[in-house]
């Protein structure tokens, strides 16, 4: 149950009632600082809808942050947008073989992706090593996406994790399929 309660539009003023466009728990529990909500929502719009990193790589890093920080929210709704922008099972199935240090199928590329997803949410910073390979395949602008994506996401799991926010019932079967490590 979330820390605080989740509000509806009709518990807002008129002009903050579109922040509930959509029915989600995150967006329920934001709506009590339409501000704040506002300002993540401009970031996490253009993550989605502006950058020009490869949208299946950004999905990768942000599963990967969510799987390692146990974020059921993230997880769970990052598997539904991953498939819709090509991840395949096999590619989220290999975040857990490369979380444990085991070989995957990934292509060297998007398990570089994985590894400074995995650096900055341990470490975080991404290593020299890790950071020399994405540059050799990624040019400055789409480099600097994928870190400001991880970031994000760092924090957005914090927010999550914090608030207490609910999986909704539609995401939870994603979980079954893709189960969170134990805690």
């Amino acid at each position: 149950m979330a820390r605080l309660p989740y509000l509806d539009k009709s518990d807002l003023l008129p002009e903050h009632q579109d922040l509930l466009a959509r029915n989600l728990n995150l967006y329920r529990v934001l709506a009590h600082s339409p501000r704040a909500a506002r300002s993540l929502n401009t970031l996490a719009r253009y993550i989605r809808d502006g950058s020009r990193l490869d949208p299946r790589l950004r999905e990768l890093a942000i599963l990967q942050v969510s799987y390692l920080s146990r974020s059921a929210w993230g997880f769970s709704h990052h598997i539904r947008i991953g498939r819709e922008v090509g991840v395949l099972d096999d590619e989220i199935r290999a975040i857990a073989d490369e979380t444990a240090g085991r070989t995957s199928s990934l292509e060297p590329l998007a398990a570089a992706v994985l590894r400074a997803a995995r650096e900055m949410t341990v470490d975080l910073k991404v290593s020299e090593a890790t950071f020399a390979e994405l540059h050799r395949r990624l040019d400055n602008e789409r480099l600097t996406d994928l870190v400001v994506t991880i970031s994000f996401y760092n924090g957005l799991v914090r927010l999550l994790e914090t608030m207490q926010v609910d999986v909704e019932e539609d995401y939870l079967p994603y979980l079954d399929e893709f189960p969170l490590p134990e805690k």
